[in-house]
This record gives structure tokens, sequence and C-alpha cells, in this order.
């Protein structure tokens, strides 16, 4: 994905935890959108993280995770749900096992972070676990956008 880019579809999930979403219902409203795995230890931490974001900016950010697999034994949806539950994603959940969502953002690793403007356009992308202070001045800075054009209610 390059930066001002449309996000692009989330069609293609194999299963969905606490709801589906699609982009069209994200256009309106700056999005988050973190892609994690079972397997990567580094992902935990960021999921900590995550939710914190979810919380702060509650009604004014949509936070979306995609579960992208690794290896084989990524792809045990229990194991994911497992995992979601004991991390408090209670959050809409994309589960990738095909990899139809992952080829959409040309995505390669996990943890990553993409933040989207309420116009769904492409304003940030961050991999690895460091960096979660520029990433959230990142989100702020489309949430205060967000602010300005008076779309808040």
């Amino acid at each position: 994905m390059k930066l001002r880019e449309l996000m692009p579809s989330l069609d293609g999930a194999t299963t969905t935890l606490n709801g589906n979403v699609t982009r069209e219902q994200l256009i309106g409203k700056p999005t988050l959108i973190h892609f994690w795995a079972v397997s990567c230890h580094l992902c935990k931490d960021g999921m900590k993280q995550v939710n914190v974001f979810r919380e702060r900016y509650k009604g004014e950010l949509h936070v979306i995770s995609v579960h992208m697999p690794r290896i084989e034994s990524d792809k045990n949806v229990d194991a994911v749900k497992q995992l979601a539950e004991q991390y408090d994603m209670t959050h809409p959940l994309l589960i990738d096992n095909d990899h139809r969502i992952k080829e959409a953002f040309d995505n390669r690793c996990v943890p990553t972070y993409y933040v989207f403007d309420a116009d769904g356009i492409f304003r940030h992308y961050q991999a690895g676990s460091g960096g979660m202070h520029m990433l959230e001045k990142r989100i702020v800075r489309v949430i205060e956008q967000y602010r300005t054009r008076g779309d808040v209610s």
C-alpha cells in the first residue's frame, strides 16, 4: 500500500469475531487496523496498546484487528479466539486464514498498524512492537482533523 490510497477491501475473512465490518462501514471516522498472529510474541504487547487506543479514543476511532497466520498452526481458530479473549479484544477481529486481507493490504509482517483518516485515506504505517508513542501521535492527528470537520456527534 502507498500513502494516500483508499483503504483496501476487508472482504475475505474466513471467520469474524465481535462482528463483521466492511470498508464502507468504516468511512466517516478515523480507523486503526492492526495485523497480528497467535505465534507472534511481540504482538501480545501490541494488543494491550491497541486496547488502550480503543478505550482512549472511543467514539472517535474505529479499531479493527486482523489475525494473519504466519505458520500452519496459526490457522487454529480456537487458539485465536482464546488469545483474543485473554487479551480482551472486544473490537471486530477478522481472521484471515486465506490471506485475502493480507494481500489486499500487501502486508508482510506482524505486528503492523495502518492508520486511515475519516475519508478512508491511508495516512500512516508502522511495523514492529516499538514506536507506540509515534503511532498514537498519528492517531491523534487524524482524530483532530476529524473533530475540526465537525463530524463528531
